[in-house]
């Protein structure tokens, strides 16, 4: 979309999506302060899960509606420490 002819075609606008860098900003400078690269897959998933679930007037959530939806995903997923850490990483020799 090109801001210089118009923000808005219809239902499609560039607000959403500056909203959600915004939020995903904020929350790696704030929240995790410091995030490794192979950790920023997993904030990126995090913060959409958040956004994509947000109260709205059509859709209203509580956290208590979030955190049962965001169970329900993880049955039969398993997170290793190693995974966890990034030291699953095949590491190249040179």
């Amino acid at each position: 979309m090109n801001h210089v002819e118009e923000y808005v075609r219809g239902n499609v606008h560039t607000n959403g999506i500056e909203n959600f860098w915004s939020l995903l900003k904020r929350s790696l400078r704030g929240t995790y302060v410091a995030v490794e690269q192979f950790h920023l897959d997993a904030c990126v998933d995090e913060q959409a899960f958040r956004f994509n679930n947000r109260a709205t007037k059509d859709n209203p959530l509580t956290d208590a509606d979030r955190f049962a939806l965001a169970m329900s995903q993880v049955v039969g997923r398993r997170l290793t420490y190693a995974e966890l850490t990034g030291k699953n990483q095949q590491t190249e020799a040179f």
